[in-house]
């Protein structure tokens, strides 16, 4: 059975990015004394006494001009364009969790903004074994102090059972909390393992990246904007396509080093980084109405140096005037300036009229497939030899380069370890020629090829 899933859901401010990460261990939400810093969904899994769950940190419901007729200052400072979204996300989180953590300030006591959150929470809730479910748990934090943990009893006026005083910063209270939240959970005897195929969709801010995955998954499951940096946090969308399990990861833009805003931005560009690291495949989202940046390159160039495959995705294709050689013209452009890319697959696609954005997923999985190869010892040692017959290795002080032989000693991505006289012998010119060998006789379409030189003993 799946592992369940627990909302964290409040007001802004109170404190559910610092719980996110703590029960996360491990800084994964972005946190900021602005209120309104989380806007989308943020998930990630989490464990005690032995329970695994995934925990969706959501942004702040601001009720102050989320209906007709609030004109009243918004609580969600940093994201007043927002609003509205924001709540439309963490109402679809809470629709789908199995337990919901309602966060409130000890500081503050209790606000309006509680009560309307309240009353959010008790509509979704539906009847089961004669119990209102998702299960909601009133979690007070910032009670840092005996004062403030004496005084939780005042929020009992919300109508959502027995308040836990905890401290999210400190830990403090969090474990009574986590051992009535995992007793509501009917676990299976065995935990089920991700098996999934991660896919991060990565580019510059405002290249339609959370328009390309609600395009993939049918529905809004990403705040969409036409403001560049929108999308803060890396977001895990699950989704399962012709019998196979998708882990989609969309992230925040991430822009040139110089631009980088301290504090939330910062945060945001390096948890892009973690996303691509933990992925498998990288869809590549560059603007066709826009000209080829060094910062394209500057991203393209980290996905290889962290190994991962990589699918080439041109957006907004619509937006661009065509004749019979516009799209060739392009590709040559984008194979000039992507250079180190050749074996890399081009999608030319609009997530906004859903142009050939049918093709994005079947060529992910086909690169994925293509990581995932493994070459025979045999097959290994034809590439070699029929390498050194056309171009003998080179020399160095006059000192050849001997390639004894060559093996497979991984996938994910393709790793092979060529035994050799001397490594230092192997220049990268050399390197560059095997591997376009080994492309000659197995593409790996979209993936990059690992050479090890190894000296024999």
């Amino acid at each position: 059975m799946p592992k369940p899933i627990v909302a964290l859901v409040g007001r802004p401010n109170v404190g559910k990015s610092t719980l996110f990460n703590r029960l996360a261990e491990e800084r994964l939400a972005v946190v900021d004394e602005v209120p309104g810093t989380t806007r989308d969904r943020l998930m990630t899994e989490a464990s005690w006494a032995g329970a695994s769950f995934t925990i969706i940190d959501t942004g702040g419901i601001d009720p102050s001009r989320a209906g007709s007729g609030k004109s009243e200052e918004p609580l969600s400072i940093g994201s007043a364009d927002f609003i509205n979204q924001i709540k439309d996300q963490a109402e679809i989180a809470i629709a789908e969790a199995n337990a919901v953590l309602f966060l409130v300030d000890a500081e503050s006591g209790v606000t309006p903004a509680d009560h309307e959150v309240a009353q959010i929470l008790r509509s979704h809730q539906r009847e089961r074994d004669g119990e209102p479910y998702p299960p909601v748990f009133l979690v007070v934090n910032k009670a840092d102090n005996e004062t403030r943990r004496n005084q939780a009893y005042q929020f009992y006026e919300l109508g959502m059972g027995d308040p836990f005083p905890i401290s999210a910063l400190h830990g403090t209270g969090t474990g009574d909390m986590l051992d009535a939240l995992v007793a509501t959970f009917q676990l299976s005897d065995e935990e089920v393992e991700d098996d999934s195929v991660r896919i991060a969709i990565v580019g510059k801010p405002n290249v339609g990246k959370s328009s390309l995955l609600n395009r993939l998954m049918g529905q809004e499951r990403a705040i969409v904007s036409d403001i560049p940096g929108t999308t803060r946090d890396a977001i895990d969308t699950y989704l399962t396509y012709e019998d196979t399990a998708i882990t989609l990861i969309d992230t925040a833009g991430i822009r040139k080093r110089g631009k980088i805003e301290p504090g939330v931005e910062k945060f945001s560009v390096l948890r892009t980084m973690q996303a691509v690291d933990r992925a498998s495949v990288v869809l590549l989202l560059v603007d066709a109405s826009v000209s080829l940046s060094a910062q394209d390159a500057h991203i393209a160039g980290y996905i290889i140096d962290a190994w991962k495959s990589v699918v080439v995705i041109v957006n907004k294709w619509d937006a661009i005037p065509k004749d019979t050689y516009t799209m060739d013209e392009y590709t040559r452009l984008l194979r000039h300036e992507l250079n180190f890319l050749p074996y890399v697959p081009l999608l030319f696609i609009s997530a906004k009229t859903g142009q050939r954005v049918s093709q994005v997923l079947p060529t992910a999985l086909r690169v994925q497939d293509e990581r995932m190869i493994r070459l025979a010892t045999s097959q290994v040692n034809r590439i070699l030899q029929k390498a050194q017959d056309v171009h003998p290795a080179p020399t160095k002080a006059g000192k050849p380069l001997k390639i004894y032989y060559g093996t497979q000693i991984r996938s994910d991505p393709p790793t092979f370890i060529l035994y050799v006289n001397d490594p230092k012998l192997a220049h990268f010119t050399y390197q560059r020629f095997l591997e376009n060998r080994f492309r000659e006789e197995y593409p790996f379409l979209g993936t990059p090829i690992r050479l090890l030189f190894r000296r024999r003993h």
